[in-house]
């Protein structure tokens, strides 16, 4: 039989079964929960200690400290041109607190701008140091000598880092380093001498400089704090020595942050419809998932309590090459004890992989919670995609010590409020309005805490493709 006729045959032969797309009337359909993709693992989370704070701010005493003004500087870019903004100058030790935007203003003023090629040497160790480079672009260099005459890096300098600020008050500075481009390197300089030239004329700079005097007379300890005197290993009758700890007068203050949304439900879908499922209850689950996701995003990028932000910047280190090798990732570990947790965007763990396997290493895993999770000299590293990825391919990787009781990093919640349903999280009934549409106001309340600026530090400027 050809298949002409094979067609016709079956054409003709009457039906003898129900079809199923009429079955299909009458069968009960197996449905699956609303799903969402935003949902990620939120392991920050789920791994940092979270504190109670009553009363919705948590405040930070710590030990007076003499260490200041370590920040970083902004600049404006008009085509090739490059010029400071006058108020970050007050980022330098030397004009921390400085106020007289008019005196700030000159000084940008006096700013020389240098651009130099990748191995250009900026200034050579035990040379005079007259004056304080400002990066604006590119990476630099620290160069030290080795036990055995051979170079050491001793640190790598970045976008809106600043050397050589010692010598805007000390005459009789030199430079312990020498200071070397690694890229091609935009920069502006500003001398000593333009310095104390316009505090000849300026009452407000003049006295701001003879003020700083005081300051190097006060004894700290290697951390900038303030000093408690000891004495150890004496014999016979000596005077043994009396202190006292000073505290910060002006301690910082972390208020709880809050992330909140109206959802709303017609009373008709939340009357009729909610077999096999609660409408309602999926409607809240899912904002919920959202409000949290929010909530770590914050956690990270927000500027007030962000932990990308608020990392001190005597933890901030550059990569060595671009791509987050073994030697950036041991070095982001000596920076403090007791690291709990690595933190890193997906692709810079995969970038991490990449300089493993060149160097034939192969990272440990580590089981948390029932989860395999890479690890580098035991400490887990966890993916989030909530640190950010710059246009030009760049990211970040955070590590941290947590918990209070290590003067960690922690996380802030005011568990008990009304209408809760998690821990610092509520759901209220606000009513009813006259379209019968019933409305939920969703409220999730948290912040986060740095106890002592080494319990956190980032690895900046990690490049995510490389490949070769």
């Amino acid at each position: 039989m050809s298949v002409g006729e094979e067609v016709r045959d079956t054409q003709a032969r009457p039906q003898q079964s129900l079809g199923t797309a009429a079955a299909r009337n009458l069968a009960t359909t197996t449905k699956s929960a609303p799903q969402m993709q935003e949902i990620t693992s939120r392991w920050l989370l789920r791994m940092l200690p979270w504190v109670q704070v009553q009363g919705g701010t948590y405040r930070v005493n710590r030990r007076l400290s003499y260490a200041v003004g370590d920040g970083r500087v902004t600049f404006v870019q008009t085509g090739d041109r490059v010029a400071v903004i006058p108020a970050e100058l007050a980022e330098l030790p030397a004009l921390r607190e400085f106020g007289d935007e008019e005196v700030l203003a000159e000084l940008a003023r006096r700013c020389e701008q240098r651009d130099v090629e990748p191995g250009e040497v900026l200034a050579a160790s035990g040379d005079a140091a007259d004056r304080v480079f400002l990066l604006a672009h590119g990476k630099v260099e620290k160069i030290g000598s080795g036990l055995y005459g051979d170079e050491t890096v001793l640190g790598v300098l970045a976008d809106g880092s600043y050397f050589g600020d010692h010598s805007l008050i000390d005459g009789d500075a030199n430079w312990e380093y020498t200071a070397r481009a690694v890229t091609a390197c935009t920069l502006l300089t500003l001398r000593r001498a333009d310095v104390f030239n316009l505090a000849a004329r300026a009452d407000s700079l003049r006295d701001h400089l003879a003020g700083l005097l005081s300051i190097p007379h006060q004894r700290t300890n290697n951390y900038g704090e303030a000093a408690i005197d000891l004495s150890a290993g004496h014999v016979g009758e000596s005077v043994v020595p009396h202190t006292f700890v000073d505290y910060e007068s002006a301690p910082r203050e972390y208020e709880l942050s809050v992330a909140q949304t109206v959802l709303k439900v017609h009373s008709r879908v939340a009357d009729l419809y909610n077999q096999p499922m609660n409408q309602t209850e999926q409607q809240l689950r899912l904002t919920v998932e959202a409000l949290r996701e929010r909530q770590e995003h914050e956690l990270i990028n927000n500027r007030e309590f962000g932990l990308l932000n608020n990392c001190d910047y005597g933890q901030r280190i550059q990569p060595h090459d671009g791509a987050p090798s073994p030697d950036d990732m041991d070095e982001l570990l000596s920076r403090r004890r007791g690291s709990k947790l690595f933190l890193a965007h997906p692709r810079a763990i995969a970038a991490f992989g990449r300089e493993c396997n060149k160097r034939g290493l192969v990272p440990e895993s580590v089981e948390v919670g029932g989860h395999h999770v890479p690890a580098w000299r035991g400490v887990p590293i966890f993916p989030s995609n909530k640190i950010p990825v710059t246009d030009a391919r760049t990211t970040s990787i955070i590590c941290m010590r947590t918990g209070e009781a290590e003067q960690g990093v922690v996380g802030l919640q005011q568990s008990g409020i009304p209408d809760e349903i998690e821990p610092s999280l509520s759901v209220r009934f606000m009513g009813i309005d006259e379209q019968a549409i019933i409305s939920y106001l969703v409220t999730a309340y948290y912040s986060a805490a740095i106890l002592v600026p080494d319990a956190l530090g980032v690895l900046e400027n990690v490049e995510v493709s490389r490949w070769r």
